[in-house]
């Protein structure tokens, strides 16, 4: 996949990038207060295996490293911490293939739904959840993960199967396995995968056979069955 260069996408690019996520399972996602930090961090969990990167806009610089890393082939590239429209439009613009809101912000979801442009949408109950796959989500970013457990999203997707749950913060080496048996659509990693002292000291081989041990861990498991047939949408019915 490859930058775009402008803040809408086509629905091929929209369904590639779905596409690209969903067999990836995982993505690494980067927060950090240096720039050079987090481009090292980068290579060395693409070197372990992971094929998703998501920069936060709270890294110095960011847009750099989401224009840098979109161009590289087989990487899908996301822009994190969007809270506002203007930003996402400056992260698309700059290449970005999908973008993530650590709260359910209505009107950055609209503005993907109106672009074709992949929309994680932060959410924590059921009823987020639902709002936010009504108002154009393509994903639910379940955050903070760890607060509610593998369990929580077996419920949830018990009579809500068509929703793709993807819990961040929180999920484990332990766990992601638990997470995707469970029903996650994927799942992210952030400071698990990245760990503070590791970081400060700029131990890039250390996150790099991290990487490699947790993304075979979380490809492991078979897909979920809500994954292998297409699941009744009550949205969609409500619009025949």
């Amino acid at each position: 996949m490859s930058g775009m260069g402008y803040a809408k996408h086509s629905r091929a690019q929209e369904a590639a990038t779905m596409q690209a996520l969903g067999d990836t399972r995982c993505t690494a996602v980067i927060r950090h207060s240096c720039g050079q930090t987090a481009r090292g961090a980068a290579e060395a969990v693409i070197r372990g295996g992971f094929r998703s990167v998501e920069f936060t806009l709270s890294i110095p610089n960011a847009i750099d490293l989401i224009a840098d890393f979109s161009k590289r082939p087989g990487l899908v590239i996301g822009a994190g911490t969007i809270l506002t429209v203007e930003q996402a439009e400056a992260v698309v613009s700059a290449g970005a293939h999908f973008i993530v809101c650590p709260c359910l912000e209505l009107s950055v979801v609209e503005w993907c739904r109106d672009n074709n442009v992949v929309c994680m949408a932060g959410v924590y109950t059921p009823s987020e959840m639902w709002a936010a796959h009504k108002a154009g989500a393509h994903v639910a970013k379940l955050f903070p993960g760890a607060m509610a457990g593998p369990g929580f999203v077996r419920a949830v997707k018990g009579p809500m199967p068509f929703l793709k749950i993807v819990p961040t913060t929180g999920v484990t080496f332990d766990s992601c396995a638990d997470y995707i048996e469970a029903g996650a659509w994927g799942v992210g990693f952030t400071g698990v995968l990245f760990d503070p002292e590791d970081m400060a000291k700029k131990r890039f081989d250390r996150i790099e056979a991290r990487a490699k041990e947790y993304s075979a861990k979380v490809r492991a498991p078979k897909p979920h069955p809500s994954y292998l047939a297409p699941q009744p949408d009550p949205f969609q019915w409500s619009k025949l």
